[in-house]
């Protein structure tokens, strides 16, 4: 097995809790390959039933919600060690809600969903892990809805700044998207994003240098 698919098994959440020689081990006992996609290619469009059980190995899968207006609003960013739409893969309804294109070149480890079925009538840590993160799914979608049903577009960008600092563990967030694609992922405009930007700046919350925000004061974002 490639180191580069060994690591990203170890970051998969389904693999928690075990060592690189078990996990080894586990899919040494099931059928699987590395499928390689270009970059801007379409992993899915909405409506397609999920088939396969995916994890990705390298690069970024985009999945994006369309309303009837055709605006898109980005869902999630998929990277090393993400399972895709684990939660389509037993469902009895498993179309996709989401439509999912590569943001450059990936690749992905895939396995067949009788396969990981196969892994968790096995073997006890693959079960509980894979029971946790369909329940880590429905914290994360609440979580989600609270944000873009409830919150202020200036909540929504101190959110997204707090957020950002907790995960890089500092208080300087290197945004990894662009101005739009963040604006997109919380259904705002960009504009709209710019605006609070420029307000949070101008009151000393903060400091924008390019992609890199320096977080000055955290009280004035949340007044």
């Amino acid at each position: 097995m490639e180191d580069k698919v060994m690591r990203a098994l170890i970051a998969c959440p389904l693999f928690a809790g075990m060592s690189p020689m078990e996990i080894e081990m586990m899919v040494g006992n099931v059928k699987y390959h590395v499928v390689k996609l270009p970059a801007h290619d379409v992993y899915a469009l909405a409506g397609m039933p999920c088939r396969y059980v995916d994890i990705v190995v390298s690069g970024f899968l985009i999945c994006r919600m369309a309303s009837l207006s055709g605006k898109q609003v980005e869902v999630s960013r998929l990277h090393c060690g993400n399972l895709v739409a684990p939660a389509f893969i037993f469902s009895k309804d498993n179309k996709l809600p989401v439509s999912v294109e590569t943001d450059g070149a990936v690749e992905i480890f895939r396995i067949s969903p009788s396969e990981l079925k196969q892994l968790i009538d096995t073997d006890e840590t693959i079960r509980t892990n894979f029971i946790r993160i369909l329940s880590n799914i429905d914290v994360f979608l609440t979580q989600k809805m609270k944000i873009l049903s409830l919150f202020t577009v200036r909540e929504k960008v101190a959110y997204l700044l707090l957020e950002s600092a907790g995960e890089q563990g500092s208080n300087e967030v290197h945004l990894q998207r662009s101005r739009q694609e963040i604006a997109d992922s919380f259904g705002i405009q960009k504009f709209s994003l710019l605006r609070v930007l420029s307000d949070f700046e101008k009151e000393g919350a903060i400091e924008i240098k390019g992609k890199v925000i320096k977080i000055l004061n955290r009280s004035k974002m949340l007044k």
